[in-house]
């Protein structure tokens, strides 16, 4: 089962990695960390803080992703209402639009390798990705 895993996720996770590469730099002149840090910020995590701990990286990385989406006007800063010492970051107009068509393109692209599965296959991958989903929950980061 492990030898399985390990031929088939990091082969897996390269082509999607690669693919969002050049979607995220060919089209909208991001990086990958950017387009991640943006897929945080749009999931909920608002602060430079919280984003370096779901990413498991420095701070000063984060901040560094973040000014130059901020320089793009991609996502903003604003302080915090409750604490004026934080600043809480969110995407623009713009952000959600570009963050909106990767994620399209990433489905699509995503859609035509699985178009050829017989209906099973999809349910058993379904079913494994599920799985697999409630084991990291529980685990951590592999």
């Amino acid at each position: 089962m492990v030898e399985a895993f390990w031929e088939a996720f990091p082969p897996l996770w390269g082509q999607i990695r690669a693919h969002i590469r050049r979607q995220a730099v060919e089209r909208s002149g991001i990086t990958v960390e950017q387009f991640y840090i943006l897929r945080h910020i749009h999931k909920g995590y608002r602060s430079v803080h919280e984003l370096a701990g779901v990413k498991g990286i420095s701070r000063a990385a984060v901040s560094q992703a973040v000014d130059a989406l901020v320089s793009r006007g991609l996502v903003t800063r604003r302080p915090d209402p409750v604490d004026r010492r934080r600043v809480q970051l969110e995407l623009t107009l713009e952000g959600h639009a570009l963050l909106e068509a990767l994620f399209q393109e990433a489905s699509l692209w995503l859609q035509e390798r699985l178009a050829p599965l017989p209906r099973e296959e999809l349910e058993s991958l379904l079913f494994a990705l599920k799985i697999l989903r409630r084991i990291s929950a529980h685990a951590g980061d592999f």
